[in-house]
């Protein structure tokens, strides 16, 4: 078949092959020795008809053995020609035939599907991959129309996409990029695909060749890959909002239990040692009693602290701006750091103000840990319809390298992405060695006012 020449190997061979065959057209002293020849042929018919004039017998001889030589020449070199011609036509055939066997045996071992059709759309090859794809034999495909082995409710569409593809002239082109394209196997089922088709001219007319192959296998693994990921994010959410409920509740518990416990304690005290000065004890109980105060005082504070680092009270009670205002001056107080907020006053649930301050305060701890730095910008607001909250340091930065093999892998970007993606938004990163690391979310308000509206 015509489509077999296809490859390139073979369609350069052929191509010089042809060249051969036109080298053995007859050149122009080839031309003018024959029409010699022929011119002394018809001499020599005109001497026999005067061969009974005696007196031009002698020259009428010579004349008939020179037209006699010129032609037995002639038909020799001809005949010479001939056994070149014949001998370079078969082994231009001989390598035709290999070059056919060679692609045919490619076709048939193809691992993919390949058909192909004519003009009409029915088909004219049909490999053996095709005939286990399609669960039919190719004595069977070969002469009906391509529309048999698409889905009825594809078929126009198909029929008009090919049509087109043939008018653009252009040689090959993806299959199913805009949509998911689907098969229809000789016992009735539909199965997805891909393929590629390309065209090619075939003595005036255009001829098709369709690449498949099944994609049901990897559709499956696709849709296993995607349910794994959306179990994990859902575990993931899960983790993170009984984390959050957990903290909420030591924070509650350390603040309200441990919290009055401990000044219900620090009271005692304080009767215990006005009950010893009046009692006249020595001065050293006294000096313990005070000493005891003032542990208890701390233990308080800590525990005050530990509750606000777990849940800030200013959260719940006074709303995002105002604990990121907090977090950052307890960072200021704690570490030395220079902080700059510049945040806007928004309307935001519960959850996306948790998520929100739970990043900033991700990223506090990695700029105290890893940064180095002297100053941290924070800023937050509207921008359109998408929030932007932004930090940057000016620290040592961060050359973008993963961590070596064996050593600890970060978490704090990976759950300020799993933050942001709870958000409906994304993170992006700038950084470099010394010149400082910038985080960046933005998310969406819909989202927000949609989790808003919802509670």
């Amino acid at each position: 078949m015509k489509q077999e020449g296809q490859p390139g190997h073979s369609g350069h061979s052929a191509a010089a092959g042809r060249g051969r065959l036109l080298q053995l057209h007859s050149t122009p002293a080839e031309l003018l020795a024959g029409g010699l020849a022929v011119v002394l042929l018809f001499v020599s018919a005109a001497w026999l008809a005067s061969v009974a004039i005696p007196r031009v017998r002698g020259a009428a001889i010579l004349l008939l053995a020179i037209a006699s030589l010129a032609a037995v020449l002639a038909l020799t070199f001809y005949w010479f020609r001939l056994r070149m011609l014949r001998a370079t036509v078969t082994d231009y055939l001989a390598y035709l035939e290999k070059s056919e066997a060679r692609l045919a045996g490619i076709i048939r071992s193809s691992m993919e599907a390949i058909i192909s059709v004519d003009d009409a759309q029915r088909i004219v090859l049909f490999n053996p991959m095709a005939e286990t794809l399609f669960g039919c034999p190719a004595s069977h495909a070969i002469g009906r129309p391509l529309a048999d082995f698409i889905p009825e409710r594809f078929r126009s569409a198909h029929e008009a996409h090919v049509r087109r593809f043939g008018v653009t002239g252009v040689s090959e082109r993806q299959m199913g990029r805009q949509r998911a394209l689907f098969a229809l196997h000789a016992d009735g089922r539909e199965f997805p695909i891909e393929a590629s088709i390309s065209q090619i001219e075939d003595s005036g007319a255009k001829l098709y060749t369709v690449m498949l192959r099944d994609t049901t296998e990897r559709m499956r693994a696709d849709a296993a890959l995607r349910r794994s990921q959306e179990e994990l994010q859902h575990l993931s959410d899960s983790i993170l909002a009984a984390r959050e409920e957990e903290r909420r509740r030591i924070a509650r518990e350390l603040h309200d239990d441990l919290g009055q416990r401990l000044s219900a304690l620090k009271m005692d005290i304080s009767l215990l040692a006005a009950d010893l000065q009046a009692a006249g004890t020595p001065g050293t109980l006294t000096a313990q009693t005070a000493a005891m105060q003032r542990v208890i005082d701390e233990t308080i504070a800590a525990v005050r602290q530990i509750s606000a680092d777990l849940r800030p009270p200013l959260l719940d009670e006074l709303g995002l701006v105002p604990a990121i205002e907090w977090i950052a001056k307890n960072v200021r107080q704690r570490f030395g750091l220079i902080i700059q907020v510049r945040a806007e006053e928004v309307t935001m649930d519960e959850h996306s103000a948790i998520s929100v301050f739970r990043i900033v305060q991700e990223a506090l701890n990695n700029v105290v840990r890893h940064a180095d730095a002297t100053r941290v910008d924070i800023h937050f607001g509207r921008q359109d319809d998408m929030f932007e909250l932004s930090i940057q340091d000016n620290g040592r930065g961060w050359s973008g390298a993963p961590p070596a093999e064996g050593a600890r892998r970060p978490l704090g970007l990976l759950g300020i992405r799993e933050r942001a993606r709870q958000l409906g938004g994304q993170v992006t990163t700038s950084h470099a060695l010394d010149t400082g690391f910038r985080l960046t979310v933005c998310f969406p308000v819909n989202q927000v006012l949609t989790e808003e509206s919802r509670s």
